[in-house]
């Protein structure tokens, strides 16, 4: 990481869930934050001027090769947010919105920066629990060919494996999930009575804003180099 005397964070996929509170949580703790979005997005006056009227400063640069190294080079970085991903119902209306295109692809792009950048920041990659070699669903297989790309370059890396996030100020609802964090969460909440407490922290479903102080807190840890961090990791800080 980085010696600045600041640290400084740049955030790929501020606009998201996620995103949002890391930007805001960043600022919270005194760093320097860049927030990403791109020129096109329908979010940018909306969000560009929360992130800009909380202190953060907003680029807005196009997912170009070129662009998006020059950004990191710009901004010198100590610490890297890679929390994008797609959504079901974008992919059904925008058959570029794939988890190929976007998880995968603006990630890795977002990693290349980092791999030929002289800032040499740390790379936090937010995964999913239970990615693993033998993934099948395209969600899971992409996220796993992005781990290991991370460990095999030479950027210093961070990967985060959450379960389910979710929460009633997500900006995009979803049924589905909210629906099986739900029953999820009720399980585990049984089970902790009964004594699983450790399955209730492994498990149990968290909010945008409760991932995103875990990842901040890890990510500027030392202990959070060369780390996968899971829900409970999280929960229990460094």
């Amino acid at each position: 990481m980085s010696d600045a005397a600041t640290p400084t964070a740049l955030i790929f996929g501020a606009t998201g869930y996620t995103g949002r509170y890391l930007v805001h949580g960043l600022l919270g703790r005194g760093l320097r934050t860049v927030a990403h979005i791109r020129t096109k997005s329908s979010k940018v006056a909306r969000l560009g001027s929360e992130f800009e009227s909380a202190g953060a400063q907003v680029a807005l640069e196009d997912w170009e090769e070129g662009a998006i190294a020059a950004l990191v080079e710009r901004v010198q970085p100590t610490v890297v947010f890679g929390v994008l991903g797609t959504t079901r119902s974008r992919m059904k209306h925008d058959s570029r919105a794939s988890y190929e295109a976007v998880d995968y692809g603006l990630t890795a792009m977002a990693h290349r920066a980092c791999e030929i950048s002289q800032a040499t920041p740390r790379f936090v990659y937010l995964s999913a629990m239970g990615v693993r070699a033998s993934a099948r669903m395209p969600y899971m297989a992409v996220r796993w060919r992005m781990e290991g790309e991370l460990k095999a370059g030479k950027t210093p890396w961070m990967i985060v494996r959450p379960g389910f996030i979710s929460g009633s100020d997500r900006d995009e609802f979803r049924l589905g999930e909210r629906l099986a964090a739900n029953v999820s969460d009720g399980f585990l909440a049984v089970a902790g009575l009964l004594g699983g407490r450790r399955m209730r922290s492994r498990f149990s479903s968290m909010s945008g804003r409760e991932l995103a102080d875990g990842m901040i807190d890890w990510a500027l840890s030392p202990e959070g180099a060369g780390r996968i961090v899971s829900t409970s990791d999280l929960r229990a800080k460094p």
